[in-house]
């Protein structure tokens, strides 16, 4: 007879956090997870999520998290320029966005999280999704990127959306054509086509 524990081995043996859900699919009940944290098996780090108190916490904590507790969302702006290496820094804190009128997501504990609305079409338009310790994460892709930092350069710092445009053309993480169809969806063309011009 197969064990709950023996159930979890996947997760138990891993080096990446897990959620409440991924578990309770398998028809472990939710006490386990209880009884293996109070063990000190495994950690409680955020609404319902567990990382194995062995694990080697990575720099990619924070996005695995969000992408367990909130699949709705899409890494951007700071956090998908460090995700591409635009940069080399560190955001403080997680950018995500969220699809306007959606409901916002509960933050989870040790993560500091903030949230940027955006329309539909342009929400939905460059998506990538790429596996990260067997995990799914949904990230914007470069072009899409430097277009929504211009989008929220008030927010961020216009020289902030100045280096991203550099740094991804120099960088070669964009094409021309991947970067004007972006700039289209977002609507900041016309912001965005003097610094396109010294560039290209």
């Amino acid at each position: 007879m197969v064990t709950y524990h023996e159930k979890m081995k996947q997760w138990l043996e891993g080096n990446r956090p897990f959620s409440a859900s991924e578990v309770c699919k398998t028809g472990v009940p939710s006490q386990i997870l209880v009884e293996l944290t109070a063990k000190g098996v495994i950690e409680h780090i955020g609404r319902g999520i567990y990382l194995p108190s062995h694990a080697n916490v990575t720099e990619n904590l924070s996005l695995l998290m969000a992408a367990l507790a909130m699949p709705s969302t899409v890494v951007c702006l700071l956090s998908a320029l460090r995700f591409h290496n635009f940069t080399t820094q560190l955001p403080q804190e997680l950018h995500l966005a969220i699809q306007a009128h959606a409901w916002i997501p509960r933050r989870n504990a040790g993560t500091t999280i903030r949230f940027f609305t955006i329309g539909k079409e342009a929400f939905q338009y460059g998506i990538e999704e790429h596996w990260i310790e067997g995990i799914k994460v949904k990230v914007y892709s470069p072009a899409k990127t430097v277009a929504d930092c211009f989008k929220f350069r008030n927010k961020i710092g216009q020289d902030i959306a100045i280096e991203a445009l550099t740094e991804g053309w120099r960088k070669k993480l964009f094409t021309v054509d991947e970067l004007i169809a972006a700039t289209t969806v977002c609507r900041v063309s016309k912001i965005m086509r003097p610094y396109m011009e010294m560039l290209l």
